[in-house]
């Protein structure tokens, strides 16, 4: 893959010296190295993305002291797979707006991608804090769904991310009242359907099935879900409506194949058979993915749980 950026980018940047820019950070972190000693490639990234990024780009430098334009341009940034840039971005924006609760969210989300878990608990924290009291907003999609509709809200987002980070730490029962604060910030279908995978999840590592399964009242098989059919599938897995060996199927990694991947193998795990569910985060975390929750999950579990390093 690296090879083919390398053919591609002297003919997208030739001549400009603003996209000369844009080549030299899409070399700056070329790899990423996960901590099973995995080092993976950024993957090249598409011309579309490299547009958003320069308009992205653009628009902050035009207006430096907007706090959207600092967002965004984070966004755009962390799209391109430089995450550690993105950080940067979002903590000199910190020094302007130190109480914005949504950069803490996006550069928590980021720690997320590096593996730096403690800093992104405590980014996601601050940014609970600062939303304590505070009317819910819709947070746009920066790769919208197919039918262009947000589904998710700041507030949601926030408890999301804390409970996930949470739960990378196997802090269960923080991770376990976050998402629990997620799955109550917003009505939307989808949400509660990632939300109620997670707290299924949790009660079932914790030793209560019985608890698990109540937590399973929301999810209706009539229900309209639009981009979170992986979790909706997991949780009508939850309900007995249908079988691990229909669920799990092979196939390149993506955050929607490893959202299932990693729930099957988990499924696995505490209905005890470890084997199997090792072997299927192992090959969960032999995909290219490294960044989706599934691929960090496995990885954590197979670290925290089975002693890899």
């Amino acid at each position: 893959m690296k090879h083919y950026l390398l053919l591609f980018l002297p003919l997208l940047f030739a001549c400009n010296p603003q996209k000369e820019q844009t080549e030299n950070l899409v070399k700056a972190d070329s790899t990423l190295t996960t901590p099973l000693g995995k080092t993976f490639e950024i993957p090249a990234p598409s011309e579309k993305l490299l547009t958003q990024y320069e308009e992205a780009k653009a628009t902050f430098e035009a207006n430096p002291e907007d706090v959207e334009a600092i967002i965004w341009y984070g966004r755009r940034t962390a799209y391109l797979g430089q995450y550690r840039q993105a950080i940067d971005i979002y903590s000199k924006g910190l020094e302007k707006f130190p109480d914005e609760p949504r950069l803490y969210r996006h550069r928590g989300h980021r720690y997320l991608s590096i593996r730096e878990y403690d800093k992104a608990i405590a980014d996601f924290e601050k940014a609970a804090q600062l939303i304590e009291g505070t009317v819910d907003e819709i947070e746009p999609d920066g790769m919208p769904n197919a039918l262009n509709i947000p589904v998710s809200s700041l507030h949601s987002n926030i408890w999301y991310h804390l409970g996930l980070a949470y739960y990378l730490t196997h802090q269960y029962e923080k991770a376990y009242q976050a998402y629990a604060k997620c799955r109550e910030s917003g009505n939307h279908y989808d949400n509660i359907v990632s939300s109620t995978h997670w707290l299924y999840m949790i009660q079932q590592r914790l030793g209560n099935p019985t608890k698990a399964d109540s937590l399973l009242a929301p999810i209706h098989a009539d229900s309209t879900v639009i981009e979170n059919q992986s979790y909706a599938d997991l949780c009508h897995l939850y309900k007995g409506w249908i079988s691990v060996d229909s669920l799990y199927q092979e196939g390149p990694g993506s955050p929607s194949n490893d959202a299932i991947r990693y729930g099957v193998a988990n499924w696995y795990l505490y209905h005890g058979d470890s084997a199997k569910a090792k072997q299927l985060m192992q090959e969960l975390t032999d995909s290219k993915v490294f960044t989706s929750f599934g691929y960090l999950a496995a990885e954590s579990d197979l670290i925290r749980i089975f002693g890899l390093k």
